[in-house]
């Protein structure tokens, strides 16, 4: 038998389409090599020394055998001698794909098959302010062109889910002729930062009462879960702190975005925002939403009327570190 079979590859990291991606190259490679194999997927914590053998078996029409493992953390500990067997010597007629969503769990088997020389893919978040580059280097993928304020425009209209942004990345590319452009992004997006949580959160920080309410009714009204608006203020939150920490320690744009955890070009409307706040403003706001998280997700009855007090209560909060900046 022939590559991609005898191997055995580790897919691990947290950003899920980045792994389904891997495990999807992998199988194809096997397939396209092997068209009638067989092909298996399971979750490890499903499986039992039997099972896994089996699994590993080639079946009655076929000997070429992929067998792709998900969710390796919950392996059964009694079943982890026997993978590690089959990662050390799968064979020549299996194609073994294991798939660890990272973390500390099941952190001793991991460094048991990188003993045993697996293959590693890795499958690592992509970081805020890495997302203009990966919509770049996705438009590219599918063989057609961006440049960099195009690529953040995308981003700032769609958001930070990966998923999310590759899909948007597909569509603007089916629908235009290989070349996407700001009035692409605008055209199919205007309005769908609108209803989610980082409007919200943006006009809280801004102080801007009228809008953040509008926002928040809205976003409610289009079906957000309240639980990703109190996530997303406080995430804006603690971004304006880590701003407000980092700001005098003279580091270029860069260190600096990478300090806070923002894009470079979400660094103007930090500075902006930050004009408005003290710390201890934003460490009392922070505790607001931390409350309203709680409620929304079952303390208290009416989510919306939870939400509106933590739009009010931070812009409250803003506005006395305002009052007291002023004061002689």
């Amino acid at each position: 038998m022939t590559a991609p079979f005898a191997t055995v590859t580790l897919i691990h990291g947290p950003e899920s389409l980045l792994a389904e991606r891997a495990v999807q190259q992998l199988v194809g490679q096997a397939t396209q090599a092997h068209p009638d194999a067989t092909v298996s997927r399971v979750p490890a914590g499903g499986l039992d020394r039997g099972g896994l053998a089996e699994l590993a078996t080639g079946s009655l029409f076929s000997e070429a055998t992929v067998v792709v493992v998900e969710q390796l953390a919950e392996l059964p500990a009694d079943v982890a001698d026997d993978l590690v067997a089959l990662a050390s010597d799968p064979g020549d007629d299996l194609a073994l794909i294991l798939v660890h969503e990272g973390g500390a769990k099941g952190k001793a088997l991991l460094d048991r098959l990188r003993k045993a020389k697996v293959t590693q893919v890795d499958a690592p978040a992509v970081k805020a302010w890495e997302l203009p580059q990966f919509v770049t280097a996705e438009v590219r993928r599918q063989n057609g062109r961006v440049d960099r304020p195009t690529a953040e425009a995308l981003v700032s209209a769609v958001g930070s889910d990966l998923r999310s942004v590759a899909a948007a990345v597909t569509q603007l590319l089916a629908d235009t002729e290989g070349v996407i452009t700001q009035a692409d992004v605008q055209r199919y997006f205007a309005g769908r930062a609108e209803t989610t949580g980082f409007a919200v959160a943006n006009h809280c920080l801004d102080g801007n009462r009228e809008a953040a309410l509008g926002s928040l009714r809205w976003a409610l009204e289009t079906g957000v879960a309240p639980v990703l608006l109190t996530s997303a203020v406080a995430s804006a939150l603690r971004n304006l702190g880590k701003y407000l920490d980092a700001r005098d320690e003279r580091l270029r744009d860069a260190d600096l975005a990478r300090r806070v955890g923002v894009p470079p070009w979400k660094l103007k409307d930090l500075a902006r925002q930050a004009r408005g706040w003290t710390a201890s403003g934003i460490a009392a706001s922070i505790q607001l939403a931390a409350r309203a998280d709680a409620e929304v997700k079952g303390a208290a009855g009416d989510a919306g009327f939870a939400l509106e007090m933590l739009v009010l209560g931070v812009i409250e909060h803003r506005g006395r570190a305002r009052q007291t900046s002023g004061r002689v």
